[in-house]
């Protein structure tokens, strides 16, 4: 017999031991059966895993995406206090806009993710 070992923080343990004692399992019996149900469907468990991962890297690109536009909105900032013009000002207020709605659909999604 096998026994993998687990780790988990403790959002992970509370959740899990909820949905155990509901299904009026132990937590390594819920852990085995949820894991079995997971392998035996092979094609929706790593859909759903590609899933995440998309989502996942979209906000890690949005992240350094909003850097580089924060850093913008800096120099443009230093610019404008010093009274030139800022013939750039559209294309980075373009860039943050832009930005924050690859954030918005990537936070969306990861949000329907977990409530389904």
């Amino acid at each position: 017999m096998h026994q993998p070992n687990t780790r988990l923080n403790e959002e992970e343990f509370t959740l899990i031991k909820s949905a155990a004692a509901r299904c009026r399992l132990s937590v390594a019996g819920f852990l085995a059966r949820a894991a079995l149900a997971a392998a035996r469907d092979l094609d929706r468990t790593s859909a759903k895993i590609a899933d995440e991962r998309e989502v996942i890297t979209a906000l890690f690109e949005s992240r350094r995406r909003l850097g580089w536009a924060g850093n913008n909105l800096n120099q443009v900032s230093k610019v404008l206090n010093s009274g030139a013009d800022v013939p750039q000002l559209d294309a980075a207020v373009a860039a943050v806009q832009r930005a924050a709605e690859t954030v918005h659909v990537a936070a969306a999604q990861l949000i329907a993710q977990r409530t389904s």
